[in-house]
C-alpha cells in the first residue's frame, strides 16, 4: 500500500529539527560555560587551605570583572584535605588544588599512600606559604615531647587530611604503631580545638600557617601548648626528603608559645592538571600576582 504524505507531519518534522538544534545549541553553551568554570580543593573551613582558595577566587573575579560568557568563574569549597585533593584532581574533579609539599611529591612519583599509582600530569602552579606541622597538647595531660604521647587520646585528622597522613608517617618513621595512643580519632580542623577543650582528647595534630585561629582557641583559650618535634628520627627524615624542612613557631606567637618551638614544616602549593590549559593557569597566577598585596591581606585574614 502507499503511504500518503499528510501536510501536518512537515510542521512535525520542523519541530523535531528545531527541537534536535536547540538541544544542540544549549549543549554547546553548557560545554562552555563548564569550561570557564574553575574549581579549587581546598581543605576544611577552619584551615587557611579554605581561606587562600577562596582569596585566589577572589582575586579572578576582581582579574574578570565582566559578566560576558567568557569570564573565567571560580570557585573553592571546602574538601577533606591534601590526600583527597591529589585523588580528586587526578580524576580531574578539581582544576586546581592546595596540597602539602609532601604529599605533591609522593603523588607525582607513585609513592607512600600513592603507591605505584605515579600521577605524571600532576603540575606545580606557584608556592604559598611554609606550614609548621603542630602538635597541640592539653596542658593537664602532662605532655612535653612526640614519646609523651604514648598512652594519650590522640586525634590525628580526617581521612584525605594531609596533616593525618603525615601523622601516619611520623609514627613509622619512629618504628611505632597507632597502636601505642589510648585512642585515635578523625575530628577536622574545626572540632578538633573544642574537643581539647573540653578534655575529650589529649592532643591533636595539625599542619597549618602561623598564627591560625584553631590553634589560638586551644592555646589561649584553654591552656593548650605546642611541643617541639626535635628528635632524631625527625632529623633523619628531613635530611631525607627534600619536601620537608625545620622550621619554627616563634615565642610569642600564642599566649601560651614561651619559647620558640621547632618543628616539621611543609610548603602549601596550588597544583594543577596538565590537562587544564595554559591559558586558565596563566589568567589564575596572574590574577593573583597582580593583586598579590590584596591577596596576602585577604589570606592572612584566617
Amino acid at each position: 500500500m502507499p503511504i500518503l504524505w499528510n501536510p501536518l507531519w512537515s510542521r512535525f518534522v520542523r519541530a523535531a529539527v528545531m527541537a534536535a538544534l536547540f538541544a544542540c545549541f544549549a549543549a554547546q553553551s553548557a560545554m562552555a560555560q563548564a569550561s570557564n568554570q574553575i574549581r579549587i580543593g581546598t581543605g576544611g573551613p577552619a584551615g587557611i587551605y579554605f581561606v587562600a582558595g577562596n582569596a585566589i577566587c577572589r582575586m579572578v573575579r576582581i582579574d574578570n570583572p565582566t559578566t560576558t560568557s567568557s569570564q573565567l568563574r571560580c570557585a573553592a569549597p571546602p574538601s577533606s584535605g591534601s590526600i583527597d585533593n591529589l585523588r580528586r584532581l587526578r580524576a580531574r574533579e578539581l582544576d586546581f588544588a592546595i596540597v602539602q609539599s609532601d604529599w605533591q611529591h609522593h603523588a607525582y612519583k607513585g609513592t607512600s599512600q600513592f603507591s605505584g599509582k605515579p600521577h605524571s600530569k600532576l603540575r606545580s602552579v606557584f608556592s604559598l606559604h611554609i606550614e609548621p606541622f603542630q602538635i597541640v597538647v592539653c596542658e593537664s595531660a602532662g605532655i612535653r615531647n612526640w614519646q609523651d604521647l604514648d598512652g594519650k587520646r590522640v586525634n590525628i585528622g580526617n581521612i584525605g587530611s594531609g596533616q593525618r597522613a603525615t601523622f601516619e608517617e611520623l609514627v613509622r618513621i619512629h618504628g611505632q604503631s597507632l597502636s601505642r595512643f589510648a585512642s585515635v580519632s578523625s575530628l577536622g580542623s574545626s572540632k578538633q580545638a573544642t574537643a581539647l577543650c573540653n578534655d575529650e582528647i589529649d592532643a591533636f595534630a595539625f599542619t597549618v600557617g602561623v598564627p591560625n585561629a584553631s590553634i589560638a582557641q586551644a592555646t589561649d583559650g584553654c591552656d593548650g601548648r605546642i611541643i617541639s618535634l626535635q628528635t632524631p628520627a625527625v632529623g633523619k627524615l628531613i635530611k631525607q626528603a627534600g619536601y620537608y624542612r625545620w622550621t619554627t613557631i616563634p615565642e610569642g606567637t600564642y599566649f601560651t608559645s614561651t619559647e620558640t618551638i621547632k618543628t616539621l614544616g611543609v610548603v602549601a602549593t596550588l597544583v594543577t592538571h596538565a590537562d587544564v590549559s595554559a591559558e586558565t593557569v596563566e589568567q589564575v597566577t596572574a590574577a593573583v600576582f597582580k593583586n598579590f598585596k590584596r591577596f596576602k591581606r585577604l589570606r592572612q585574614s584566617e
